[in-house]
């Protein structure tokens, strides 16, 4: 495994980190312990999670996937493991969080602690602010449409609270989800001028259809430090190879959910999928290596969220972390994606 250093910090997380959200929906509590127990016996040490989980978005299943993951953390050494949660934000269908959460003090607060107790641990080592409260472009909207009368919480409000819960020890650092290049600006601002903790990292989606990040985000991201955890970095599961050929497995995200991911399902996604799995089977690795293998090699990237529903998806996604990508191999991912530039962001 290879790791990354948490910016000022002495904190290594693997460069593989695993994400958890099916566990409470397409993963029984048993398997959960099992996926988690292999990576860490694979040498990953970071593990996110939210307390919006499982997805889909279920009242019945809300906290499920922490809860999940604290059953197993119970019986590991704590001390080895980075575990990252999220606090969720505005959003019309999750009046069963907190009559739908918002980044004040005493949401957050509340936030944490429910938190804490479906994870049964102490503390937690990264904790996130999964989207804004505002209204702007992310979950795959390109265009921004300005609302001036948006109320949200102080950027320095959060912060202070935040701050507040890392005197306590409840939390160690701090990172931003689904943001926009403002949205990072804000935290920096603020973090610096008023003596506020600042946030070590950015957890935005990146894949090979949607390499939206690095036109705004990239830059800010290695000048500031402050560098990327990569999410759906198989493009919610196209990357995988299995939907080519319009098939659609029994099980499947996309038959069990078929409206759910359709961020990712847009005109020109399947025609770069296909290109980039020709690709993969031109240089004699799968579509999944050559898409995490791509996601593994940038330079802004802190880690790559993997997510898998069995054991053998698992493994193949690990294992990406050893590929090598070709400089043949990246002029040729490059040539495809000026064909089909950003067509799932």
């Amino acid at each position: 495994m290879k790791h990354s250093i948490l910016p000022n910090t002495n904190i290594k997380v693997s460069k593989i980190c695993l994400g958890t959200m099916t566990f409470g929906e397409q993963n029984t509590e048993k398997e959960a312990h099992e996926q988690l127990s292999y990576a860490v016996d694979h040498g990953v040490n970071f593990i996110d999670t939210a307390e919006l989980y499982a997805i889909p978005i279920k009242s019945e299943t809300q906290g499920l996937t922490e809860k999940y993951i604290g059953t197993w953390l119970k019986n590991q050494k704590r001390e080895n493991l980075i575990i990252a949660s999220k606090a969720a934000g505005p959003m019309p269908n999750l009046k069963h969080i907190r009559n739908v959460p918002n980044f004040s003090k005493e949401h957050i607060k509340q936030a944490v602690g429910d938190s804490l107790r479906r994870l049964q641990t102490d503390y937690i080592d990264l904790y996130q602010l999964h989207w804004p409260e505002r209204v702007t472009n992310y979950f795959g909207a390109l265009g921004y449409k300005h609302v001036s009368e948006n109320e949200i919480t102080n950027f320095k409000e959060t912060l202070s609270t935040l701050k507040s819960l890392i005197e306590e020890g409840k939390i160690r650092h701090i990172g931003i989800s689904n943001e926009t290049p403002w949205g990072l600006m804000q935290y920096l601002k603020f973090a610096d001028e008023f003596g506020l903790p600042r946030i070590v990292s950015i957890q935005n989606p990146y894949s090979l259809i949607n390499r939206v990040f690095e036109i705004g985000l990239s830059e800010f991201s290695m000048r500031e430090k402050v560098p990327l955890l990569a999410y759906s970095p198989l493009g919610g599961g196209l990357l995988s190879g299995k939907y080519i050929n319009n098939q659609n497995p029994e099980g499947s995200r996309y038959q069990l959910f078929p409206n759910y991911f359709s961020r990712y399902n847009h005109p020109n996604t399947q025609k770069a999928v296909e290109a980039y799995h020709k690709l993969s089977l031109d240089v004699g690795i799968s579509l999944t290596q050559l898409s995490l293998a791509f996601v593994n090699k940038q330079e802004f990237l802190l880690s790559n969220i993997i997510g898998a529903t069995k054991t053998n998806q698992l493994a193949e996604n690990i294992k990406s972390i050893d590929i090598e990508l070709s400089v043949d191999t990246l002029k040729e991912i490059e040539r495809i994606h000026l064909l089909y530039p950003n067509p799932a962001p």
